[in-house]
């Protein structure tokens, strides 16, 4: 699992330009099963989304395609992280150690 980290590197006035490209693009991913949670941080300088998918090379490919990234208006940070307790609703999400 992978929690993406979103800060912005430009204006909001140039972030929202993009917003509704960007909302496309994340319902794009939660369409795919990428995305399972995703919104603005309080105070409003980028976002967070937690995301599931084969391998960070995957996420990374995914991130990239972005058109808030693509625009260069934000930086992601990306952690990957073993879920290994969740809510009963990511059951499925879960991993093992070792």
């Amino acid at each position: 699992m992978f929690v993406l980290d979103l800060t912005y590197t430009a204006p909001l006035d140039a972030v929202d330009a993009l917003l509704p490209d960007h909302v496309a693009w994340l319902d794009e991913q939660y369409g795919k099963g990428f995305f399972l949670a995703s919104g603005r941080k309080d105070p409003r300088d980028g976002g967070v989304i937690l995301a599931v998918a084969e391998d960070r090379a995957r996420i990374e490919e995914i991130v990239a395609g972005d058109p808030l990234a693509v625009a260069g208006v934000c930086a992601y940070r990306i952690t990957e992280f073993l879920a290994t307790k969740t809510a009963p609703e990511l059951a499925h999400h879960r991993q093992a150690i070792g």
